[in-house]
């Protein structure tokens, strides 16, 4: 089973300039509870939900694919916002949130990965309860941790002060997904590549990263990967991160690498399976990028997709 601990909301998404607004269910870790569920695992999602016309769309959304959401959406509190604009069909995002989950639960012993970031790993005062939970599950060992900043400046400040806490987290992490741009930000003037390499000494092992249009770079402490970019009609990148990370996942439980007994073994992934996950994972990012909003694909729509890509 996967938890994913994190926000779930509402993506307000239009035009730069416009006055139409499209409400989409999102939150970068919602979201990647969803790709998993569609990709045919058991996922709870552990987030704050109000019990409003929002937060009503946004239940139905994750449940209707299957996601149990824990605990209930509560009445005294409203759903969350992120309001997305568009511009050449790149979203930039502005946040109306609150998160606070008060002290978390130890994971349920079925539970083979935790994954979570975004926002859930960087507002107050939530984010504590969450490192808080890392923290334990890591001494435990019996998941495998998985961490994607998905860095937002908006509410960070300055890289500078950003950093500490996102290396802390990564050094917590098995898997670490990040993209380029994330990088850039915190990073201004180091290569990406260079970046994903001293990451992976603190801990992890694996790290990804996502670089649009150039495509994929992965690396572990023994082989690395470079892919390009899936050719695609691009409608919006909205949820393309997320959708790639719940690729990226999927792929490494049907390779039977999750689970703390499987720790070395991630580690010791061969050139040619971390390939084939990358790929996998890049067609579930590629297909969300076709559609509008946060709407990743089904197992039978990437299966489908890759035979149609290899033939």
């Amino acid at each position: 089973m996967f938890v994913v601990v994190g926000e779930a909301l509402v993506d307000l998404v239009g035009q730069r300039g416009g006055r139409t607004w499209v409400a989409h269910p999102g939150g970068s870790p919602a979201n990647v509870a969803l790709g998993l569920a569609r990709l045919g695992n058991p996922v709870t999602l552990v987030t704050r939900l109000g019990r409003d016309a929002f937060g009503d769309m946004v239940r139905a959304h994750l449940a209707g694919s299957g996601v149990r959401i824990d605990p209930e959406p509560d009445g005294a509190v409203p759903t969350s916002l992120a309001i997305a604009t568009l511009a050449a069909g790149v979203a930039s995002y502005d946040f109306r949130i609150e998160w606070d989950l008060g002290a978390l639960a130890p994971l349920p012993v079925e539970t083979r990965c935790l994954h979570t970031g975004s926002l859930a790993t960087a507002l107050a005062p939530g984010r504590a309860h969450v490192v808080d939970l890392l923290e334990r599950e890591r001494e435990r060992g019996r998941a495998t941790i998985s961490y994607d900043p998905n860095v937002r400046p908006a509410l960070l400040g300055e890289p500078g002060s950003a950093r500490p806490e996102i290396e802390r987290l990564v050094a917590l992490s098995d898997v670490v997904k990040v993209s380029d741009e994330d990088l850039r930000w915190l990073y201004p003037g180091r290569r990406d590549e260079e970046v994903a390499r001293a990451w992976l000494s603190s801990g992890p092992a694996v790290v990804v990263i996502t670089r649009g249009g150039a495509g994929v770079y992965a690396v572990t402490r023994f082989v690395e990967v470079r892919r390009p970019a899936i050719p695609i009609d691009l409608v919006d990148t909205v949820g393309a991160g997320d959708s790639f990370s719940s690729g990226l996942l999927d792929g490494l439980r049907r390779a039977d690498l999750l689970g703390g007994p499987r720790r070395e073994a991630l580690a010791q992934i061969d050139h040619a399976t971390l390939l084939s996950i990358v790929d996998a994972a890049a067609m579930v990012a590629a297909i969300t990028c076709s559609r509008p909003g946060a709407d990743p694909p089904t197992r039978a729509e990437v299966d489908a997709a890759l035979e149609a890509r290899q033939g």
